[in-house]
């Protein structure tokens, strides 16, 4: 039996999406974006350094990559500390010999615990964005919303005030949001945000306290994702990074700038058995004519001069 047509009725349908956040449209169907000095791929290399509370809550859920064992989990969070002990100096090492140019998002929270880090990455002059409180401080739906509210400022505020910057860019602890996240980072001072992961290329995100840039950061490509979700080898990983940095940029050699953006967390890569497929990936990407390494205000900034 066919449903009533009354069922097919619904206000808010619209071409796209179903909602009015941004004016949907097809990657292929944009005017074509210039990196500066000609290139054809932007290189955004996102290192998360993040702090997972021992006594993890899971509320609405427990955080991918926390904490799994009966408390308290040692194993693995000493194994995320490693990451912000041992791991990101191996980082800071290849960064330096590739001449990359990195993001950091940080936890406040570990901002807090350990300001010899965040003194580190400040004095290097990279760019930091807030990675929310912690890892286990999640934004949900059916949050509520003056909780939310509270969370969202005191961790832009505190990481501004600790760090000196000013903190334009925010990724939600495991990439989760409530309805009411992004206007709060709008009204918050934020510029742009990394949790939607639709496009392969920024765009304008509206939101009833302003406007923010949707700046996709690629889950698929994601280190913890590949290779604790996927299964997949360090040595698959480094072949799909390569892959798509030889397809980005054979496909914007016909539809203009396109962006390779690598999300890594210095406590899966950072190993001394994995570090060496990093350096491998980096020396790959940097030998490639038309790579731009810039961190994303950067792109940003680039983008927008030509998008709007």
């Amino acid at each position: 039996m066919a449903l009533d047509k009354e069922h097919l009725n619904y206000p808010k349908r619209g071409y796209g999406m179903d909602h009015a956040h941004y004016a949907w449209s097809m990657l292929s169907q944009r005017p074509p974006i210039t990196w500066p000095n000609g290139a054809r791929l932007a290189l955004w290399i996102n290192v998360n350094l993040q702090f997972f509370p021992l006594d993890q809550q899971g509320k609405p859920f427990a955080v991918p990559g926390g904490m799994t064992m009966p408390y308290p989990d040692l194993r693995h969070f000493t194994l995320r500390d490693y990451g912000n002990r041992v791991g990101i100096y191996r980082f800071l090492k290849a960064f330096d010999q590739y001449s990359i140019k990195p993001t950091f998002a940080f936890n406040t929270e570990l901002a807090e615990r350990l300001p010899y880090l965040l003194q580190r990455i400040v004095e290097r002059g990279d760019e930091i964005l807030c990675h929310g409180w912690n890892m286990d401080s999640l934004h949900y739906g059916g949050m509520d919303a003056d909780e939310e509210a509270r969370l969202v400022e005191r961790s832009l505020s505190r990481l501004r005030e600790l760090s000196g910057q000013a903190i334009s860019g925010w990724i939600s602890p495991a990439r989760n949001e409530s309805e009411n996240t992004p206007q709060l980072l709008a009204a918050n001072g934020v510029r742009y945000f990394c949790d939607w992961v639709n496009d392969d290329m920024p765009y304008p995100f509206h939101t009833a306290q302003g406007d923010l840039v949707a700046m996709p950061l690629s889950n698929e490509l994601e280190d913890r994702f590949v290779m604790m979700n996927n299964l997949h080898s360090e040595q698959s990983w480094l072949e799909q990074v390569c892959d798509a940095c030889d397809f980005l940029l054979q496909e914007a050699e016909q539809s203009g700038g396109r962006i390779l953006a690598l999300n890594i967390h210095p406590w899966m890569l950072g190993q001394p058995h994995r570090i060496s497929k990093l350096e491998q990936a980096l020396a790959y990407i940097s030998s490639r004519e038309g790579v731009w390494s810039a961190g994303a205000t950067d792109i940003i900034d680039a983008w927008q001069q030509q998008a709007e």
